[in-house]
């Protein structure tokens, strides 16, 4: 069971290896919602995520027999990264089935603790079933992701830390995935201090929980889609489940869009870079419905490879106005290009990128015969229609891709 004195003994084995990740104060969000808020930072943890904590815990439950023997697990980022590191301390062996797709700076990552890592299927699912397989012909020590009160335990020392840091907590947003980090969590936050509200989010395209608890019982769902990678479950854990039954106040769901939002937020505002599922608890600080309460924004992990910063960054830009690309036709005539260029300087946007294609049309003496596309950056969707305003007044028709 978790009990105080579980999580105290996960503590205590934590305690001088893990970081103690403190809160970061967020003025930017305290005044967009009218809150005191904070975040918890396991963005910053030693290996990116909170699921050190734990893995941790976990391996060093493990009789040395069994560390010597060998563990398994399956996973596609921040399990993996946590069980190694683990794996690493306690001098344990350990294999790690993760998906085929995973992107290659975390199978490199997970390597680099010296562990047996193994690429299997295109889906967590498919890692997992050959982990399972594994554990079962290796006899080896299967160690879930989420599915294990002793993970659970490990994970729940997160809210030693937090109300040791801010004894007023009034509410802490929690991501959720399988449920082990909000049923430990929630279970020692109860614990500490019974008044506190913890409120769990999950994505809409993957929220199991949500769907479990309204029914009363495991449920999972027939796909998951959703950007948040780290908390794409079909099926939570029914080891954790009636924790989080007993100790979660409600669930909130948040559309992948939002996090595109929230994560360009976190880098300008914030200078932090915050995965997808960590930003779930971000996104759900506008959806609370209440006013100057001290609210505990958790960020569960930080791992991403740069393709998918990238394009979080762009889609972001894109969908503030900030970047925008618009195509006209213009007559094939010296000159067009500098009248529209000009246009563009007077109202103080900057081009990016141009595609001048003088082939659109055969016939070359249209006054729709050449093709201008072009990107620009610009200070939000005003100072965007602004721009295509001015162009429409001089005599184009410019079109939004």
């Amino acid at each position: 069971m978790l009990t105080l004195e579980k999580f105290q003994e996960a503590e205590s084995v934590l305690r001088n290896i893990i970081l103690d990740t403190g809160l970061v104060s967020s003025p930017f969000f305290s005044k967009q919602t009218g809150n005191h808020v904070w975040f918890k930072p396991e963005n910053m943890q030693l290996t990116g995520a909170y699921k050190i904590r734990g893995a941790l815990y976990k391996v060093s439950l493990l009789a040395p027999q069994q560390r010597e023997h060998g563990l398994i697990t399956a996973s596609a980022g921040n399990h993996a990264q946590g069980i190694g590191f683990a794996a690493r301390h306690f001098n344990a062996k350990a294999t790690i089935v993760m998906p085929e797709t995973t992107p290659l700076v975390k199978v490199n990552n997970t390597k680099a603790y010296g562990v047996h890592v193994i690429l299997e299927g295109n889906i967590y699912d498919d890692a997992y079933a050959h982990a399972v397989k594994l554990s079962d012909e290796q006899h080896l020590e299967f160690v879930h992701p989420f599915n294990d009160l002793d993970i659970a335990a490990g994970q729940g020392t997160l809210a030693f830390e937090i109300i040791h840091a801010l004894p007023e907590t009034d509410m802490i947003l929690v991501p959720i995935g399988g449920g082990g980090l909000i049923a430990g969590v929630s279970a020692l936050a109860k614990m500490l201090k019974p008044d506190i509200q913890i409120i769990g989010v999950e994505p809409s395209g993957a929220a199991s929980m949500k769907m479990s608890i309204k029914s009363g019982q495991i449920t999972s769902l027939h796909k998951v889609e959703t950007i948040a990678d780290g908390v794409a479950v079909r099926t939570p854990g029914d080891v954790v489940f009636p924790y989080v039954q007993k100790y979660v106040d409600d669930i909130i769901t948040i559309d992948d869009a939002k996090l595109v939002d929230v994560f360009l937020d976190m880098m300008e505002s914030h200078k932090m870079i915050v995965e997808n599922a960590g930003l779930l608890s971000v996104a759900a600080l506008k959806e609370l419905g209440v006013q100057s309460k001290n609210v505990v924004a958790l960020l569960s992990g930080g791992n991403m490879d740069v393709i998918t910063i990238s394009s979080l960054v762009q889609h972001g830009l894109r969908n503030r106005g900030r970047i925008f690309t618009f195509r006209v036709r213009l007559p094939d005539r010296p000159g067009e290009l500098y009248r529209i260029s000009g246009i563009i300087a007077k109202e103080r946007g900057n081009i990016v990128e141009l595609q001048h294609n003088q082939f659109v049309d055969i016939n070359r003496n249209s006054d729709r015969g050449t093709e201008l596309v072009v990107t620009m950056e610009t200070f939000g969707n005003e100072h965007k229609n602004t721009i295509l305003t001015a162009l429409s007044q001089e005599g184009y028709s410019p079109e939004r891709d």
